[in-house]
């Protein structure tokens, strides 16, 4: 993610994995923030609101099940993660 960057709040239907290779993230995940930094790894339950911000440019490497999708607030239906097609 670039400097600034933050994602939409959304929703993964599975489970995800995520290790923080360079940078800082900060993860909103049901309400809670947390700081994640490089060399750090972290667990985002399923069907749990979440969203990701970097404050400065960062990379992490995000393992789940492919058969996950993503459902965003306010919006109809789910979503197909690119990838996983």
């Amino acid at each position: 993610m670039e400097a600034g960057q933050t994602g939409p709040e959304h929703v993964i239907s599975r489970e995800q994995v995520w290790m923080v290779t360079a940078g800082v993230l900060d993860v909103t995940c049901d309400g809670r923030t947390e700081k994640i930094s490089a060399g750090q790894t972290f667990v985002l339950p399923p069907d749990v609101l979440r969203q990701v911000h970097a404050p400065r440019a960062a990379e992490a490497h995000v393992a789940m099940r492919a058969d996950g999708v993503a459902s965003v607030p306010g919006t109809e239906g789910t979503r197909i993660l690119p990838w996983a097609q």
